[in-house]
C-alpha cells in the first residue's frame, strides 16, 4: 500500500509540474493526472516507446531513467542545452516545471540531429549499458566473490558465484536513491554510495521457491554497522537493510524448526541433521604427533590438502581450525600421528559472544539450544527470561517501541506477554564451524535480509598461487547448490564461446570478400 500512495503522490506531482507542457504539446491537461497514463502520454510528448514506463518505476534504474526523460523533455521543448537538465536535477524537477509555465516556452519537438550534436554516442551507449547491467544486477542476477573461509570446502576464498535475485523473490531494492552495481560505498573514493532517506517499504516479488533448509544462501548480515566490511579500524555506521554486507551461509534451520546443537552436531526437530554430500563439514581438532615429528602447514598442505596453518600448543600437540573428518580420519591412521581429538566446547559452559549473550541461556559454539525459530503468524510468551531471545526481533526487524519496566514487558506503550512475529526468520551457519561468525553469534535472520541464491561458481581465484595455476580450472563453472558432487560445465562453455567466435569470425570474412 505505501508503495502505490508513492506512486500516486509522483503522478500527482507529474500533473502540477508539467501540465503546462502537456497542454502546449497538444494533449488534453487531464491527461497530465491520470496516474500511469500520464506517463505513456509523457513518452508519447518526448517519442519514447510506451514500455520505458516500467524502467521509469524500477527502484535505481528509475534514477537514471528520470535524469533521461527530464533532458528529452526539455530538449521538445526547446532547452537543449545539458546545463538545463542539470538545473532541473539540482532542483528536483522545478526547474523544468517553472519552464513549462513561461509563456515564450512552445513545443518544438525531436531534432535527432541536436540530440547527437548535443550528446556524443559513447554517452548514449554508456547510459544503455549502464542500465541494462543495472538491471540484470539489481532484478536477476548479482556477482559476489566469497571473502572468508567460512564456507571452506564447499565453497572457496576467491570463488566468484553467481547469486540468482529471482530463485527467493526479487527483494525490490528499498534505498532507491543509490549508485547502479555498487553497493554501500563507492570504489577507489570509499564513500558511501547511496542517501538513506527515503526508504522504500520492504516487498518482494514471487519466487520460484522457498529457502529450503541446507540451501546456501546470501544475505545481508543483520548487525552490521560497519563503515567497510572486515574494516579494521571499525568505524561504524547505521546502514539500510539493502546496504548492509553481504554474508554467505548455510540456512540450517528454517522458520518453525527447533534447532540445537549437541557436541558440535546440529539436531533438527530432534533428528540429528544429514547433510548433502557437497556440504564439506569442518571443526577445530586437537592433533598429537609422535616426538620429534613436526607438523609444518607446508607439510599438511602438501599431504593432506589443508590451508590452515597449525598452531602448536604444547610439545608435539597441534591445533587445527579447519580439519574436515575424513582428513581428521586419515591423519588419526597415520603411524607419525598418536590422537587426533575434535575439540568440543562442554555442555554448559558459558560464552558471551554466543547469541543471546547471557547467562540464562549458558550456550556455546558445541552445545546450544534448543530454540524455536521464529515463523510469521507464531505466537510466543514473553518473559523477562526468554526477552534477550525475542528483543531484536520486537525493536529492530519489526519495528516496535520495547520497554521493560520492572518485571514488566511494554509493546508501543501496551504491556505485553505475547508477541506474534510479523515475518519469518532463518538460521544461518557455516560449514567451517569454528571459524564462522554466523547465527549462533548475531541471532536470527530476517526474511527481508534475505538476498538470494548462489547458483554458479564462473571463476575462482588461489591468490596463493601464481600464474595460470592461480585459477582454480576445476571449479569453474560449477553448480553451488544440488545433490552429489560438484561437476565442472567448463568444457561445454568454453565449446559454446569457441563456436561463437568462429561463427564472428566467418561472418565477418564473408563480408570481407565481398
Amino acid at each position: 500500500m505505501t508503495y502505490l500512495y508513492i506512486i500516486l503522490l509522483a503522478q500527482l506531482l507529474n500533473g502540477l509540474f508539467f501540465w503546462k507542457g502537456y497542454q502546449k504539446a497538444g494533449r488534453k491537461v487531464w491527461e497530465a493526472f491520470v496516474p500511469f497514463y500520464n506517463t505513456i502520454v509523457f513518452l508519447k510528448i518526448i517519442e519514447r516507446p510506451w514500455w520505458w514506463v516500467f524502467l521509469l518505476y524500477l527502484p535505481v534504474i528509475g534514477n537514471i531513467m528520470i535524469i533521461v526523460m527530464t533532458y528529452e523533455w526539455l530538449h521538445v521543448f526547446g532547452y537543449r542545452k545539458k546545463r538545463y537538465t542539470l538545473l532541473s536535477v539540482l532542483t528536483l524537477g522545478i526547474y523544468a516545471a517553472y519552464v513549462m509555465y513561461l509563456p515564450t516556452t512552445n513545443y518544438v519537438g525531436k531534432d535527432l540531429d541536436a540530440i547527437r550534436q548535443n550528446v556524443s554516442s559513447w554517452v548514449s551507449a554508456i547510459l544503455f549499458a549502464v542500465v541494462a547491467a543495472s538491471g540484470i544486477h539489481t532484478y536477476f542476477i548479482q556477482p559476489y566473490m566469497i571473502p572468508t573461509s567460512s564456507l571452506e570446502k564447499t565453497l572457496l576464498v576467491g570463488d566468484f558465484l553467481f547469486v540468482s535475485k529471482f530463485h527467493y523473490g526479487v527483494r525490490v531494492p528499498m534505498t532507491p536513491l543509490s549508485l547502479p552495481m555498487v553497493h554501500d560505498s563507492i570504489p577507489l573514493i570509499g564513500t558511501k554510495s547511496y542517501l538513506k532517506t527515503p526508504q522504500l517499504p520492504y516487498l518482494r516479488l514471487p519466487a520460484l521457491q522457498k529457502v529450503h533448509r541446507n540451501d546456501i544462501t546470501v544475505f545481508n548480515w543483520p548487525t552490521d554497522t560497519v563503515r567497510y566490511f572486515r574494516d579494521p579500524s571499525h568505524i561504524h555506521i547505521d546502514k539500510p537493510i539493502d546496504k548492509k554486507s553481504n554474508y554467505v551461509k548455510r540456512t540450517v534451520a528454517i522458520p518453525g524448526d527447533v534447532f540445537e546443537i549437541r557436541d558440535g552436531d546440529v539436531w533438527i526437530n530432534g533428528q540429528k541433521e544429514v547433510y548433502p554430500i557437497r556440504a564439506k563439514l569442518q571443526a577445530s581438532y586437537v592433533v598429537v604427533t609422535q616426538p620429534n615429528i613436526a607438523l609444518t602447514p607446508q607439510l599438511m598442505y602438501q599431504e593432506f590438502g589443508v590451508t590452515d596453518p597449525s598452531g602448536l600448543v604444547a610439545e608435539n600437540t597441534y591445533m587445527f581450525t579447519s580439519l574436515t573428518e575424513e582428513v581428521a580420519k586419515t591423519l588419526q591412521n597415520n603411524p607419525n600421528i598418536v590422537s587426533v581429538t575434535r575439540n568440543v566446547n562442554k555442555a554448559g559452559v558459558y560464552n558471551p559472544s554466543i547469541f543471546p549473550h547471557t547467562k540464562v541461556y549458558p550456550w556455546n559454539e558445541d552445545n546450544y539450544g534448543p530454540i524455536t525459530i521464529p515463523a510469521k503468524g507464531k505466537t510466543v510468551d514473553l518473559t523477562i527470561e526468554n526477552l534477550p531471545l525475542y528483543r531484536r526481533i520486537i525493536s529492530v526487524y519489526e519495528h516496535n517501541v520495547l520497554e521493560v519496566k520492572g518485571s514488566d514487558i511494554y509493546i508501543n506503550g501496551q504491556k505485553a506477554t505475547r508477541y506474534t512475529f510479523q515475518q519469518d526468520y532463518y538460521w544461518m551457519m557455516g560449514d567451517n564451524r569454528h571459524n564462522s561468525e554466523d547465527s549462533r553469534f548475531w541471532g536470527f535472520v530476517p526474511e527481508d535480509h534475505v538476498l538470494g541464491k548462489p547458483v554458479l561458481v564462473w571463476l575462482s581465484i588461489n591468490k596463493y598461487a601464481s600464474g595460470f595455476n592461480k585459477i582454480r580450472w576445476e571449479r569453474m563453472f560449477t553448480t553451488v547448490n544440488g545433490e552429489g558432487e560438484i561437476q565442472s560445465y567448463r568444457y561445454y562453455v568454453f565449446a559454446v564461446l569457441g563456436l561463437f567466435l568462429l561463427y564472428s569470425f566467418l561472418k565477418k570474412k564473408k563480408k570481407t570478400d565481398e
